[in-house]
């Protein structure tokens, strides 16, 4: 029986504690935390931005205690040589022309490609891989997964700010990454042939040199074979995190099990998908999402509970009910860009709000626990 393995990946950045701004220091927290990390942890195009990526997890049990111990281990790193790390989808002040780039030929061919857009591109995300059986069902289930694109966003928004304003937007960081070509949600299609005859196409004429130039909201891995979920903004909590890939996997589980019994998930056109993808941008848990098959608007709060009803019959099988159900701590407590807005509206202070995040990234990584 084929097990449903699950990996995260999250971007962190790298800051200065005593000024809270973005530090192209990348170097000296690799130095100090490869020792406990190794090569889960690697450099970006930026050089004050920094990704760790768990082992491959046979459940979120396991996925939850790597999450921890990565947690634990490179916010121990960063303070051995005086730095500390945030998790957000952005930095809430410092400006993307004082970052400095990282040297070698794949970023170079990046910033040649996308200039000044990738050169802005100072946002950090999540990215959730879920093993899936073979090619074709890789497919059908990223078409079906696409609906749950925006449900997830909202739950993850962590970028209310950009370089000392507020947004207005829940996530900022969708609107950024939204400049480079070939994001959002994936259109839909037929097999894998098709996929991949679109890749190939695209390589033959020159406009990507292999698939990892498709940056799509989900998509099928190019070397991993999973299904790797990238829509959400980077979880500042680390049981959001542990929350959001126990979602992703629960997802993929329950739709999977529909595929194998014949039971069809209605696919949605990307148009439609993209009109709720902004709505979850902009308001969050606190929006309305469209239910295209009633034609109504719907709360986002009641839609997230519809979620973990969908994903009821699979979470006891995986061991993952109480780390799923965190998602009603979130309806509770609001997203982290609900609690950044919090603070600043508290304090008027920006740098209150990197603290913060500091503190919230960091906060109880010794204590590892399950879900609420």
């Amino acid at each position: 029986m084929h097990r449903f393995t699950v990996g995260v990946e999250e971007e962190f950045q790298i800051v200065d504690p005593q000024t809270w701004e973005l530090r192209s220091h990348v170097t000296e927290l690799l130095a100090s935390s490869t020792p406990a990390l190794g090569d889960q942890i690697k450099r970006e195009l930026h050089q004050s931005i920094v990704e760790v990526g768990t082992r491959i997890c046979a459940d979120v049990p396991e996925l939850r205690t790597e999450i921890f111990r990565i947690r634990r281990e490179l916010t121990a790193a960063a303070e051995r040589v005086g730095l500390a790390v945030a998790a957000a989808g952005t930095h809430p002040f410092s400006h993307w022309k004082d970052q400095v780039l990282s040297p070698g030929v794949r970023y170079d061919s990046i910033v040649e490609e996308l200039q000044q857009l990738a050169r802005s591109l100072l946002i950090f995300g999540l990215h959730v891989h879920v093993a899936v059986p073979d090619r074709t069902t890789m497919i059908d289930l990223m078409n079906a997964a696409r609906y749950f694109l925006p449900h997830l966003l909202a739950l993850s928004t962590s970028s209310p700010f950009w370089m000392g304003r507020d947004t207005g937007l829940k996530s900022y960081r969708t609107t950024i990454f939204r400049r480079f070509p070939r994001t959002g949600v994936p259109d839909h299609f037929g097999s894998w042939s098709e996929y991949e005859n679109y890749i190939q196409l695209l390589i033959d004429l020159h406009c990507i040199d292999d698939a990892r130039r498709i940056w799509w909201d989900v998509r099928p891995h190019p070397t991993f074979g999973t299904l790797e979920f990238r829509v959400c903004d980077v979880a500042t909590r680390p049981e959001a995190a542990v929350m959001l890939g126990a979602l992703c996997q629960a997802i993929v589980v329950k739709l999977h099990r529909l595929y194998t019994r014949n039971l069809g998930f209605r696919l949605y056109r990307r148009a439609l998908i993209e009109e709720n993808k902004w709505r979850a941008a902009r308001w969050g848990i606190d929006g309305k999402l469209v239910d295209f098959g009633k034609r109504a608007e719907v709360p986002m709060r009641d839609l997230a509970v519809e979620l973990l009803e969908f994903v009821d019959d699979v979470v006891d099988d995986l061991g993952s009910r109480a780390d799923v159900e965190y998602v009603l701590t979130v309806l509770s407590e609001g997203t982290s860009a609900d609690r950044q807005l919090a603070v600043f509206t508290e304090t008027n202070d920006l740098k209150a709000v990197v603290r913060h995040v500091v503190e919230e990234t960091k906060a109880g990584v010794d204590r590892p626990k399950v879900g609420r």
